[in-house]
């Protein structure tokens, strides 16, 4: 009895200091941990992308889903994995400077480190990123946060 209070104990403890971000790891592992970022951060990774996420940041990733990967026409990873510097620009354009959480979310453009904007709406709460919807919210990490999102979104 004794033995089972104190693991239920300890994994509050856990838990309140992961949630107020005590205990977060940088974006790349946070997404590591996800379980549903494989492709992305494969591409992170070929894209050689993988440091730059695991600077002091802090940065907002909005991050496609390993389902919105699959959503891509037929050949379009093949293709993007063999060029690498298209790769890296499509990455980018995912990846905004500072942190953005829904409650801070103000319709409009906002700049990448691609260059590019992408257009951020909020309609009663349903957040869209260039029309990909976010689909998961508030991932944070010690450099940033992540949004989950359903669609990859293309640079112009």
């Amino acid at each position: 009895m004794f033995d089972s209070t104190i693991q239920h104990l300890a994994f509050a403890v856990a838990t309140a200091l992961t949630i107020n971000g005590c205990l977060a790891a940088d974006l790349v592992e946070r997404a590591e941990s996800a379980g549903t970022f494989k492709t992305f951060l494969a591409s992170v990774k070929a894209a050689g992308l993988i440091a730059s996420l695991q600077t002091e940041g802090p940065f907002t990733i909005f991050a496609p889903s390993d389902a919105a990967f699959a959503k891509l026409p037929v050949g379009t990873m093949r293709a993007l994995l063999k060029d690498k510097v298209k790769l890296a620009q499509v990455l980018s354009h995912h990846i905004v400077p500072g942190k953005i959480m829904v409650v801070d979310v103000r319709p409009g453009q906002v700049k990448t480190i691609q260059g590019d904007a992408v257009v951020i709406t909020s309609d009663n709460g349903k957040i869209t990123v260039d029309g990909a919807n976010v689909t998961q919210s508030d991932v944070t990490a010690d450099n940033g946060v992540i949004q989950v999102i359903d669609t990859v979104i293309m640079p112009k």
